[in-house]
């Protein structure tokens, strides 16, 4: 019976850290620094904005969000370059795919399930992941936020992912994502959640229970 499996992008699918390892060599020592408060705060943006009711349109969408992020994190940092600023919005159009994503992708193909990506990013953005990570022929379609106007966790868009989806109940998507907050929203709305936890990081939300915890995607199609 074919099903419907949802993943997230940012974190689960592509590496966000992968643009300052690719454009961002002269920042010497404080390269995993300067990364790691980029996707902190580009996050944070969205957590703020949807909260405030601010998210949506030009000037706050996912990627300008991710500009003012990155120019936060450089200038915290103490590094004023235009043209590395440029470089690093460059690669993080063209993320890399963790080596799990395609086998996986492809194992769902083959066994008649339907893969989506769903998303904070914009249209533009994903499109340009995907299509650097050579996925899209292994998937059933993208769904972004862009149309609700806020951002996860909030549930409308997760109610919109489903719509989208064409799920008839919640339960019938099985979602992956590597961000725990993310994995929360899913649950809380009905999905089944699971945490592809990459990078070893603690429980932080109890109360609303992945299905299962992960370190990668390999073997979620029988999941």
């Amino acid at each position: 019976m074919s099903r419907i499996f949802m993943f997230d992008a940012y974190g689960t699918l592509f590496d966000v850290h992968s643009a300052v390892a690719r454009a961002g060599s002269t920042l010497g020592p404080k390269a995993e620094p300067v990364s790691q408060m980029w996707r902190a705060k580009q996050l944070e943006y969205t957590w703020t904005l949807s909260l405030m009711g601010k998210a949506g349109g030009a000037a706050a969408d996912f990627a300008a969000l991710t500009a003012a992020a990155l120019d936060f994190a450089l200038a915290r940092h103490g590094i004023a370059d235009p043209a590395l600023r440029e470089s690093l919005l460059a690669a993080y159009q063209r993320l890399d795919a963790y080596p799990d994503v395609t086998p996986l992708l492809q194992a769902l193909q083959a066994g008649g399930h339907r893969a989506f990506i769903f998303t904070n990013g914009t249209r533009g953005m994903i499109d340009a992941a995907v299509a650097a990570a050579g996925i899209g022929p292994l998937l059933a379609g993208v769904v972004t936020v862009e149309p609700v106007g806020c951002f996860k966790p909030h549930p409308d868009v997760y109610a919109h992912a489903a719509r989208e989806a064409g799920a008839g109940a919640p339960g019938e998507i099985t979602f992956a994502s590597s961000n725990r907050w993310d994995v929360a929203g899913a649950s809380a709305c009905g999905w089944r959640a699971f945490w592809i936890n990459r990078t070893g990081q603690p429980e932080e939300y109890p109360a609303f229970p992945p299905v299962a915890v992960r370190q990668g995607l390999a073997g979620l199609e029988a999941a």
